[in-house]
């Protein structure tokens, strides 16, 4: 297949291989639902008979797919394609990779959670369901930090969860998946620098950790009575403080960044 550019030059387009046609037809499947997780693909003759393609083709197809995690391939007398759908997780874990291979700083990763984070909360607080959908789940989390406060590391991923929650309650999907993924990172970098330094007993005090539940207390009451931007206010001036814990003379963002939340 051929085409012409401006001047009389040619250029050349290169047909979808076979392999890759019938991988797009497969992915839109799963991706649409037509295959649910944990399905099985069609046994590969059925797959030769509907595509009317080599087996080779096929083979292809299904390396295409594994590759981008959407199929597990059984080898072996067993056989057969297990359907992955594509979770918020697994961007969590390969943004994890792409900070890390470049190079990013944990402040970097900080800015960009102060930077946003703040929106979510105004979307909590603008919910107009928040006292079913948004505010049960946050006043669960902060009655479980109460309990813990005198337990540092569990107090570190509970209050974790709480930032966590505030974007998952945002009720924006696009939020959700992209910031969540963020906030995932930076959870799993707070959690691992949290383990290093109580083994070092270097861990910031009782005070610094009630200064964090009060101010997650009053963001649960700046979004109860549906302050939009005062509770954008209050999670900015939080934000601006309590990750600084995290941030090490180094500025390294720690291994506990890449832990595996793909599910493979």
């Amino acid at each position: 297949m051929s085409g012409r550019k401006s001047g009389g030059s040619s250029t050349h387009v290169r047909a979808p291989h076979v392999a890759e046609l019938v991988a797009d037809a497969l992915r839109s499947r799963i991706l649409d639902g037509d295959l649910p997780d944990g399905a099985e693909l069609p046994k590969q003759e059925h797959l030769l008979e509907e595509f009317g393609v080599s087996r080779p083709s096929i083979r292809e197809a299904l390396r295409i797919l594994e590759a981008e995690g959407l199929v597990s391939v059984r080898r072996g007398k067993v056989g057969g394609a297990v359907v992955h759908r594509p979770k918020a997780d697994n961007v969590a874990y390969t943004l994890g990779l792409v900070l890390r291979a470049g190079g990013v700083k944990v402040d970097d990763v900080s800015l960009a959670l102060n930077l946003i984070e703040p929106v979510c909360a105004a979307l909590c607080a603008a919910r107009s369901d928040r006292e079913t959908e948004v505010l049960p789940r946050l006043r669960a989390i902060h009655e479980e930090a109460r309990a813990c406060i005198d337990d540092p590391g569990r107090f570190t991923i509970v209050s974790r969860q709480f930032h966590e929650a505030v974007v998952e309650c945002s009720g924006n999907e696009t939020l959700i998946v992209m910031i969540g993924a963020l906030e995932s990172v930076w959870s799993g970098h707070a959690e691992a620098w949290a383990e290093r330094h109580l083994e070092q007993d270097e861990f910031p005090d009782r005070e610094y950790r009630q200064r964090g539940f009060d101010d997650h207390e009053m963001l649960i009451r700046l979004i109860e009575r549906g302050e939009v931007d005062g509770v954008s206010r209050e999670a900015r001036r939080h934000l601006e403080w309590a990750p600084v814990y995290a941030i090490d003379e180094e500025n390294k963002i720690v291994p506990g960044l890449l832990r595996d939340e793909s599910g493979s």
